[in-house]
């Protein structure tokens, strides 16, 4: 259950000790990017929480989030169109759902927890 949160620790402290910018024209790239781990990282604490974790899913669907998105990301740069926007826009409300689902489950975990120390 641990693991993404580690993974995501180990990135975070990476990138401070090592700063590192990228070229403006790759930005919007990195941003989906980002959104695309964030969304795969929340979806397997999620799983992790509900006891549903599946490694392979979690690595196939990290990877094909962010070919989608940054294929959306350069196909809306091609056609001058911000498709990247769609990208963002369902990664941002899938995060904020899986948070939201996590937070409800953990919750009602503790209060069953002190409903049980209570009796």
């Amino acid at each position: 259950m641990w693991l993404p949160v580690l993974g995501l620790m180990v990135g975070v402290a990476i990138g401070l000790i090592f700063p590192f910018t990228f070229p403006v024209a790759y930005t919007r790239y990195v941003a989906v990017a980002i959104l695309a781990a964030l969304d795969s990282v929340f979806g397997g604490l999620r799983g992790s929480i509900e006891e549903q974790f599946d490694p392979v899913l979690f690595v196939t669907g990290f990877f094909s989030n962010a070919l989608l998105a940054a294929g959306l990301t350069y196909l809306g740069d091609r056609l001058g169109v911000e498709i990247y926007y769609a990208a963002l826009f369902a990664f941002g409300v899938r995060i904020f759902q899986n948070l939201a689902v996590m937070r409800r489950h953990l919750v009602d975990h503790f209060r069953r927890r002190a409903g049980a120390n209570l009796r």
